[in-house]
């Protein structure tokens, strides 16, 4: 007796009869008889639907001891649903200007707005509705430091008036577009440098919260980056408050006490945050893959989108992004240095939580 489908499976299985290219990434299909699985679109014989299971990504599949297809390589990246949101990533930003709706977008690059919707999010980590927003900011923030008007920067980066854009940057930068183009002037900055096993480590907190916790060679060096970002802001020596925080940060590195409690000044996009919460769940001396990261929030085709966000932390060792490694085992990349993430993972191994 068959099992009754649900009407996701249902969909699934007619995108494999018809060999759906736009289905390719959201999605695979295993053969029980054959113990392999396959992308909705491979050209092989399609089997009975009785000897069939669905699974959301290859790694699941291969967890159930099913083999990857020989023939449509269902765990290669460049996949026909990968291609067409790369499509949709530069026909956004093409049209930022533009209120784009999932229907017009997905007849541009020939896919469903469900799939789309549901691809875009699994192989980047976020929707093509928020891809579009953080492309815009971006841009505005390119207009800003270029010193062009503020007006002029909101409406070439796209924003339909002033006020989305002030709301906008007011969420994600923590002071409004005008703020921004003057260097971030009347905003104050205490910070504070000091020594430690790991290099030179720069505090720097607004009233808000901790804004920066960066790590090098040369204090002159970490308090230039500082003042670049925010050249016409208030930016002077640390207060007995940042020196709390800073005395807090040492101890963790030196394996006493947490961060948890630090209140943190987190300038980013909805799935960055996501991301860094998640790395601040990672217990001290253990490490988690990229991949592993994107399967617990749910997408696991969002390594890559987890990596970005990890290279965006401004946060060290508060976020603790030097936890994530490749899925081989290997380091992967780290802003502050691959051999100060060696360390500092060496150094949390002999002295657990």
């Amino acid at each position: 007796m068959l099992l009754q489908l649900s009407t996701d499976d249902e969909s699934r299985w007619a995108a494999v009869q018809n060999r759906d290219t736009s289905a390719d990434g959201c999605f695979v299909y295993a053969v029980a008889s054959t113990r392999i699985y396959c992308r909705p679109s491979c050209p092989s014989r399609r089997p009975h639907r009785r000897h069939v299971r669905f699974f959301d990504s290859p790694a699941e599949a291969e967890a159930e001891g099913y083999r990857a297809c020989r023939r449509c390589l269902p765990r290669d990246p460049e996949t026909a649903a990968g291609r067409r949101v790369r499509a949709a990533q530069s026909y956004l930003e093409q049209h930022l200007d533009e209120t784009v709706t999932l229907e017009r977008l997905g007849r541009e690059v020939r896919m469903s707005p469900y799939h789309l919707q549901r691809t875009f999010k699994r192989l980047t980590g976020t929707t093509p509705k928020a891809y579009a927003s953080a492309r815009r900011l971006e841009q505005m923030k390119s207009r800003l430091k270029e010193g062009t008007s503020v007006t002029r920067a909101t409406y070439d980066a796209g924003y339909s008036s002033p006020s989305r854009a002030y709301d906008h940057s007011r969420a994600r930068l923590g002071m409004t577009p005008a703020t921004y183009r003057r260097g971030g002037e009347g905003v104050r900055i205490a910070y504070a440098v000091v020594q430690t096993v790991a290099g030179q480590l720069l505090m720097a907190g607004t009233e808000r919260g901790i804004c920066a916790v960066t790590l090098g060679d040369d204090a002159e060096t970490l308090e230039g980056a500082l003042r670049a970002e925010y050249p016409a802001a208030a930016i002077e020596r640390g207060n007995g408050e940042l020196d709390a925080w800073t005395r807090a940060v040492v101890d963790h590195l030196e394996g006493v006490g947490g961060t948890a409690r630090l209140p943190l000044d987190l300038r980013g996009t909805a799935f960055q945050r996501q991301v860094w919460e998640t790395l601040q769940r990672i217990p001290r001396g253990a490490t988690r893959s990229y991949t592993e990261i994107a399967r617990e929030l749910g997408r696991p085709a969002a390594a890559r989108a987890v990596a970005q966000a990890c290279a965006s932390n401004r946060l060290a060792l508060v976020i603790p992004c030097h936890r994530v490694v490749r899925e081989d085992g290997g380091l992967g990349g780290y802003r502050w240095g691959i051999e100060r993430k060696r360390a500092l993972l060496e150094r949390e191994r002999r002295r657990p939580a």
